[in-house]
């Protein structure tokens, strides 16, 4: 009887080695379908952040939730969403930068060149530092955030996105096209903002070069936007250019209505969704920039390690022109049927018409000096 119960008893404790060797053997496979299962299927909580309401900024925005949606990521759904807005305020912005860095956010999605650099500078101390996706700028190389302009692998763990730098040149050479005789543009611009000190630049080889003289004037706040505009019309400028400058974006109807008293067009880098009193607007389709981050900030939830993302330059170009302007104007600008065929939307006196799609991304890194 001993003999038959010791023999009961090693067979009970063989198999129950051999099942604990198979739960082992198994644990990995199961570890990671449950990762999969609980990424798939969690709350994620994301942060977006813009440092001021102006129209471009607004539809990067309302570009990139539509990408999060068309993912998966829905506020309410798969997706707690809280957004931030620093109204223009850079005291507000670094609170905001430093709040959503502390906390316990899968993904921070930023739009405009000063959240990221307030964000970057932040999640700097931040242990760990949070993911964070970036659009709406036009120049991260430079930002000073540590993405490099030679090697767009080059940036840190945490961070990716997408550069936008506007097609400065060719918004100038539009312009010429459009009145040959074109001698003096005016631009008001905040030298407070790496985004608009880049595209002055710009602006100022690109006129040197077309034997047009840029007359600038600062201003740093939308009060300062009056003054600065009225200063240029006095300055007898032919025409005065909007570059991406959050001041000047934000005071744009400011600046045209100064134009309108003087009878000279304003041109825009900065296309809006609406009709904005300009002769023609040549830069970024501002949806489609941030709807292309939202699908890269979709990507780093749905676990795409951002280090391994680099930072390019994405610029969908769009030009809309304005056919209701040219006959206000003291000089003769002509909206031929060449650069009405060239169009994407236009404007005449029955509303603005989307009459093709926005061209597609063309990397303008070059522009901004150095190489790829």
């Amino acid at each position: 009887m001993v003999a038959v119960l010791k023999k009961l008893v090693l067979g009970l404790a063989l198999i129950a080695a051999s099942a604990a060797v198979l739960l082992y053997s198994d644990l990995g496979s199961r570890k990671s379908g449950g990762a999969l299962t609980s990424r798939a299927n969690r709350q994620v909580r994301v942060a977006m952040v813009q440092h001021v309401s102006v129209a471009s900024l607004d539809d990067v925005m309302t570009g990139a939730l539509a990408a999060l949606k068309e993912r998966g990521y829905e506020s309410g759904g798969r997706m707690v969403l809280k957004q931030y807005n620093a109204q223009g305020d850079i005291g507000t912005a670094n609170a905001i930068a430093k709040e959503v860095t502390s906390a316990d956010f899968d993904l921070i999605f930023s739009a405009s060149t000063i959240s990221l650099q307030t964000i970057a500078n932040a999640n700097r101390f931040a242990t760990p530092p949070r993911k964070h996706v970036f659009g709406g700028v036009s120049d991260p190389y430079a930002a000073g955030v540590a993405i490099s302009r030679d090697n767009h692998l080059q940036h840190p763990s945490y961070m990716t996105g997408y550069g936008s730098l506007a097609p400065v040149e060719d918004a100038f050479k539009l312009a010429v096209e459009l009145n040959p005789s074109l001698k003096r543009v005016g631009l008001v611009w905040d030298p407070a903002e790496t985004n608009s000190v880049v595209t002055t630049g710009i602006a100022r080889e690109v006129c040197k070069k077309l034997g047009i003289t840029l007359v600038e004037a600062n201003a740093e706040n939308s009060t300062a936007v009056t003054e600065a505009a009225a200063s240029l019309t006095s300055r007898q400028v032919d025409a005065i250019w909007i570059s991406p400058d959050l001041v000047a974006s934000n005071g744009l109807g400011v600046i045209v209505g100064k134009a309108k008293l003087a009878h000279i067009p304003v041109f825009t880098s900065i296309p809006r969704q609406t009709i904005t009193g300009a002769l023609f607007e040549l830069g970024a389709d501002y949806p489609a920039i941030g709807y292309d981050a939202g699908l890269l900030a979709a990507d780093v939830l749905d676990g795409r390690d951002p280090a391994q993302i680099p930072v390019e330059n994405v610029m969908p170009v769009t030009l809309q022109v304005n056919r209701t302007i040219a006959s206000t104007l003291k000089d003769k600008w002509n909206l031929s049927d060449a650069v009405l065929k060239r169009a994407n939307v236009i404007v005449d006196e029955t509303g603005r018409h989307v009459v093709k799609p926005s061209e597609g991304a063309v990397d303008t890194a070059p522009a901004a000096g150095g190489t790829k």
